[in-house]
């Protein structure tokens, strides 16, 4: 699959997207909305559309949908990878539990940017 023309090859949004996907720890998530929000840019279909473009290189099945579901179309590869990661699922429904997986992050938003002179 070919990145959309609007992405069609890495920006600094795509970058940051990517580096924060990088660091969630494994059995942990981050919803599309979270990176988002993460980042204090875009928003869940921006995230979504990174994710789709360039997301093959970085360990895409921690960034879900809100509702705790996997990328529509890779749910079985997904929980494979949930299993050997012991990320928490609610019981019976293939669904991550995002109370006990979600993760908040480690830096503070805007990362890679510089933050503002306290002064």
């Amino acid at each position: 699959m070919s990145p959309s023309p609007a992405f069609s090859r890495p920006s600094e949004y795509v970058e940051r997207v990517l580096e924060v996907v990088e660091r969630i720890p494994p059995g942990k998530v981050m919803s599309y909305g979270d990176i988002a929000e993460y980042l204090g840019e875009g928003g869940p279909r921006q995230v979504g559309a990174v994710m789709a473009a360039w997301g093959g290189g970085v360990p895409w099945w921690r960034v879900i949908r809100a509702d705790g579901s996997p990328p529509p179309g890779h749910e079985a590869e997904a929980a494979a990878h949930y299993a050997a990661e012991a990320t928490p699922m609610r019981p019976g429904t293939g669904r991550v539990d995002m109370r006990a997986a979600r993760w908040e992050g480690d830096t503070p938003a805007h990362m890679g940017q510089p933050e503002e002179d306290a002064w």
